[in-house]
């Protein structure tokens, strides 16, 4: 007599219900619960405070979180290639200073101040690419030391003053020129109710969005943070790409300055200053976004939302501004927390 034997092969063990259930409540977590914070948060303020919940708060709010959100955006793209921009607050304030350096001082149009300082942006982003790319300096490093020099000359720039309409200036005469009414716009303006600023945010959110995740440039840009030398392999020209991003990001960090210098209607030698720590929060926030644990457009742009949702709850609450640190730093620890240590549980 003859005995067969299986041939099956043997399949993993079915997981227990109760750890399935645990694993896919850690796995929505991950996944939403950056997402349900931000709602949780609002919904709170809405529910708490009857201005919270007024059109024109909300607005100001989207408004108020804009230049930061555009930096963000910036800082997001130098991420994806591994990357690190912390010149985007200095760039910003540089936008500001040449913004009214143009007008004020040399009595030029918006249109020409606004070109001057896109240009002042890009060479700032390839000032940076210089210094990552061509000398091999650390990006984190390459970028701080730009961030200094740009303040410094910023300051060389003005004199170390503001730049003011009517100000006097050193021969004795006063400034001929002013910000003009157009260029005011872009931040005091406003279109069908909506701020000209939160527009350009959100404009500019879609066409990162669209850059990164549904062009060619942007899956060789996330590649490349993936792995640079495999990237390199595969033909792919690395250090042009990486140098794009940064370019790309002084001149969004430029655009932010634009919406500084209309909203505060000064060359003001401290703007850009805070928008640093801020621009960096955001993108890092948005890396926990749907759970996908890397710099992210939309997770950049909801940070932004969250941030300004804490800032304008907290103030109408009457809180003082310097709770509000400890606040958005606790946000920031808990969205690194949803996307390093509870995904790395998930995957181990």
């Amino acid at each position: 007599m003859t005995t067969t034997q299986s041939t099956e092969v043997p399949t993993k063990a079915a997981l227990p219900p109760a750890t399935s259930t645990a694993v896919r409540v850690q796995n929505a977590v991950i996944k939403y619960g950056f997402i349900f914070v931000t709602v949780a948060l609002f919904l709170y303020f809405a529910l708490s405070e009857g201005s919270f919940r007024e059109s024109a708060t909300l607005l100001d709010t989207l408004r108020y979180v804009s230049v930061a959100a555009i930096l963000g955006l910036g800082v997001t793209l130098t991420m994806a290639v591994g990357g690190m921009d912390m010149s985007v607050g200095a760039v910003a304030g540089l936008g500001v200073s040449v913004a009214a350096q143009t007008m004020v001082v040399q009595n030029q149009v918006g249109a020409v101040a606004i070109i001057a300082v896109l240009v002042a942006g890009a060479l700032a982003g390839l000032l940076n690419a210089l210094l990552i790319v061509v000398l091999k300096i650390p990006d984190m490093l390459a970028t701080l030391g730009t961030m200094f020099v740009i303040q410094g000359s910023k300051l060389i720039l003005v004199d170390g003053q503001s730049i003011t309409p009517g100000m006097t200036m050193d021969d004795g005469s006063t400034a001929p020129g002013r910000f003009t009414a157009g260029f005011l716009k872009i931040d005091r303006g406003t279109v069908l109710g909506i701020p000209v600023s939160v527009l350009v945010f959100g404009g500019l959110t879609l066409a990162a969005w669209v850059f990164l995740a549904r062009t060619r440039w942007g899956r060789v840009l996330y590649a490349i943070g993936a792995n640079p030398e495999a990237s390199r392999l595969a033909g792919i020209r690395v250090g042009a790409y990486r140098a794009l991003a940064y370019v790309l990001s002084g001149v969004l960090a430029s655009i932010g300055g634009l919406i500084l210098a209309s909203r505060i209607g000064q060359g003001d030698v401290s703007a850009g200053t805070s928008q640093l720590l801020e621009a960096v929060a955001v993108a890092l926030v948005g890396t926990s976004v749907l759970g996908r644990g890397r710099p992210n457009v939309w997770g950049t742009a909801l940070g932004a939302v969250l941030i300004g949702i804490i800032t304008t709850g907290l103030t109408i609450k009457g809180l003082p501004y310097y709770t509000q640190d400890v606040v958005e730093g606790a946000v920031l620890i808990l969205a690194l927390v949803f996307s390093f240590t509870l995904s790395k549980r998930r995957t181990a």
